[in-house]
This record gives C-alpha cells, structure tokens and sequence, in this order.
C-alpha cells in the first residue's frame, strides 16, 4: 500500500511538536482524527512510530522521518511549480535571503519604484525549500565552498541556480587578540580556539570541520540567531572566534579580520529561482545577477 501523504503529514507534525493535541490545532483535525492518522500508518508499517508518553519518534519513526521530511516538501515544491504556470502573474515580487547574503547594495539593485518588493531574512536551510514551494519567488542564499564551487544546497526540486558572488574569508577576532596582527591565518591552528557557533550569521563550525577535516572547532557559545551585528558585538566581547566573508562592510571598529590562508575557501552567494517566473521576478532576477 502507498503511504498516504496526509499521514505522513500528520506524523511529521506530531514528532516536531512532540504533542497530539498541538499537532490537531496545526493542522486543523481533532485530536481524535490525528490519533487515527498516526495508528493507520502504523497499521500500514507493521511497527510503533510514535511513543505516547513522552510523544516522540521510536527508532523506526526516526527513521521514517528521513524520508518523510524532503517527500513532503517535494511534494510541496511540485504543487507550487504547477500554480505558476497556470496562475497569472502578479506585479509583486517575494524575496528570501539568508542574513550574510543580503548586502543592502544587492537588495537595492531589485527594487524598482512601482514594484511591489518583499524581503524576509530565513536562516539559510530554510531558503531554497522558501523558493521550492512558492513562498518567495527568489532566494540569496550564501555558504562556505572550494573556489568555483557550487554550494551544497538540499534537494528540494529543480531549482536554477546563479552564482552572485565570490569573496574571500576571514577570522573576526577582537583587535587586543594575540593572533589579530598576523597578515594570515590557517584554520587548522586554530581547531582548539574558543568558538561561535553562529549558523546563519558566520560560517557554521561544522563547515569548518568538513573543511579542514577535524572534530574540533568547538562551540564556547551558541548564536542561533540572525542579528549579523550582534553577533560582531559578542566577537567583540571575547566571546569566541567567527568565519565571515572578509567584506569591507564587515570592517568596523569592534573587530579584526584575519584572512584565511589555508585551506582555500570562499564565501559565496547564489541567486535561487523558479523554473517559472513572472516579468516582474524575472526583472529583478536580472536586476540581481547584474548587481
């Protein structure tokens, strides 16, 4: 039998809020309706998905949840790209970006007057699935990657991508730190350093580790949040080490940038899409790509 994907629904909303009840006020069921979704996938699976008391995933609902999660938001992505090509185009143009993707000389050069403009900053999973299931019509999003290298981005459907921008990275340190006078860094000299896992706002620690290959490069604090000037404050407070572009925008009196050296990366920006554009995403797709 096919899984139905109102039950999967169901399940997914069930294991991220941990609760039946606020599962049904989600996704508009009574309690009792999302009660029988979960125990007819069970059903289905011939296993326990769900434990009751804590409500949680068992191992097999873990398991299931890797595949429900992108099927659910692929299908999300189909309906989307459908409504495009059969709904006519509005004038208005939705924008998603990732904090250190949106430089305000970018977003600027979309703007046009008489243009119905939205920006809304999302941490930067949340981008390409924004653009995939027609929440925003485009999408910066940035990352750390080799030179010329695309960014790895999830697999949320078939989305045209656009390199932006390609700038070298750095080590933002406060200007009294013993390393702040070198001409150059290696991020491997600094695996045991005090860190900011700051994942929208910097380079994620577990990018570095991929990059130099190592489990160090742990976290002194945890910034999960999209402020990119707080985050230059705690820097600046001798609360951890961050990896941002080494933009002159970022150049401030807080802060010193020290350029990575090795190994070779770069923080790039891509420009995402939908297959289907109206004239007026389209103009600042254009606009965008030209900026």
């Amino acid at each position: 039998m096919l899984m139905d994907p109102h039950l999967l629904r169901t399940f997914v909303a069930v294991s991220r809020l941990c609760s039946f009840s606020e599962a049904a006020a989600e996704l508009g069921y009574t309690q009792s309706a999302v009660s029988q979704h979960i125990a007819a996938l069970e059903q289905d699976l011939g296993a326990a998905l769900l434990t009751r008391r804590p409500v949680g995933p068992t191992p097999v609902g873990e398991r299931l949840l890797e595949h429900a999660v992108p099927l659910l938001l692929r299908l999300d992505a189909a309906r989307s790209d459908i409504e495009r090509l059969v709904t006519a185009p509005s004038g208005e143009v939705a924008l998603a970006v990732s904090p250190l993707a949106a430089s305000l000389e970018r977003l600027s050069a979309a703007w046009r007057p008489g243009r119905a403009f939205t920006v809304s900053v999302r941490p930067r999973l949340e981008v390409s699935a924004a653009v995939a299931t027609g929440q925003a019509d485009l999408g910066l999003v940035d990352g750390l990657a080799a030179p010329d290298d695309p960014l790895n981005l999830p697999d949320v459907g078939p989305l045209p991508t656009i390199a932006i921008t390609q700038e070298p990275v750095a080590v933002l340190m406060p200007p009294g730190h013993p390393l702040a006078g070198r001409p150059g860094l290696r991020l491997a000299d600094l695996a045991e350093a005090r860190w900011i896992d700051a994942t929208d706002t910097a380079v994620p620690l577990e990018a570095l580790r991929a990059a130099v290959g190592s489990e160090s490069f742990r976290p002194a604090l945890r910034y999960p949040c999209t402020d990119v000037l707080c985050l230059l404050r705690l820097v600046a407070g001798g609360h951890g080490l961050a990896v941002l572009p080494h933009r002159a925008e970022l150049s401030n009196g807080w802060t010193t940038a020290v350029p990575v050296t090795e190994p070779p990366l770069v923080h790039r920006t891509e420009l995402l899409h939908a297959a289907t554009l109206s004239p007026a995403a389209r103009a600042a797709a254009e606009a965008l790509t030209d900026g």
